[in-house]
């Protein structure tokens, strides 16, 4: 409040890059409980829809010749399928449902948090970690579930000198507990970075002197937005099928 009236007075500019990023409730009021209804949720909403609207409505008719929506779902499919076998293995295919899942609703909600007065929800550490700790337990369980005691084979690495095993059994473990959490802060805090880096550009647009270096610079990172947008859902993705891999097969 400070900053805003002292930006008054001297007539200077004050803007708020993170102030994007304040979770509201949608029906008035300031309190927020875990039943509130907020910008979040309608975003989150809105990535599912998207989902929904592009792989079901949208390949509904499978026409021989398909359709833009068609086609997008099409490669996409391909896309995620592809990688689920070349880095889990063929016994992994049977996690495709859960992991294509994941994959079109990061992607989407990337998307649509590029929209102009939208809500970038995968920005929020909140959203990020539960994603990330969902991978985390369904891994580790089917780990034990396949493997039973011989999971935990991944934190013995064999192939080391003896007197170094303990060592290394120690570092994988904290390594593998600190997975989620590197997980979930790569995708929110790249996310969150980018929507940041936008708004400071957009507010140089205001000043006259600045404002065509402004705009060029703002059509070239949003440009880098959308490449990020779709590299971190990929990025989660893959990850996911990394450590899947470490589940279905963890000795080293």
């Amino acid at each position: 409040m400070a900053s805003e009236a002292h930006g008054a007075e001297t007539g200077g500019l004050v803007f708020h890059p993170m102030d994007q990023f304040i979770v509201k409730p949608l029906f008035g009021g300031d309190t927020i409980h875990w039943y509130t209804v907020t910008n979040v949720t309608l975003w989150m909403a809105l990535s599912v829809v998207a989902v929904i609207g592009l792989m079901v409505l949208g390949t509904r008719r499978r026409a021989v010749v398909p359709s833009r929506s068609q086609s997008i779902g099409e490669l996409a499919y391909g896309f995620v399928y592809k990688m689920v076998e070349d880095v889990a293995g063929k016994d992994a295919i049977k996690f495709f449902p859960y992991i294509m899942t994941l994959f079109m609703f990061i992607v989407m909600a990337n998307f649509l948090g590029l929209l102009p007065m939208s809500f970038a929800t995968t920005s929020h550490f909140a959203v990020t970690i539960v994603l990330a700790l969902m991978v985390f337990l369904t891994v580790t369980i089917v780990g034990f579930v396949k493997n039973g005691a011989g999971f935990l084979g991944l934190f013995w690495v064999s192939s080391a000198p003896l007197a170094l095993r303990p060592v290394l059994a120690l570092i994988e473990i904290i390594s593998y507990f600190v997975r989620p959490v590197s997980h979930s802060i790569r995708l929110a805090g790249n996310i969150m970075a980018g929507h940041a880096v936008l708004k400071v550009f957009a507010g140089f647009a205001a000043i006259a002197v600045v404002s065509p270096l402004s705009v060029v610079a703002i059509t070239a990172m949003y440009g880098l937005e959308v490449l990020v947008a779709f590299i971190q859902a990929y990025v989660f993705t893959i990850l996911t099928c990394v450590y899947l891999k470490d589940a279905l097969h963890p000795s080293h």
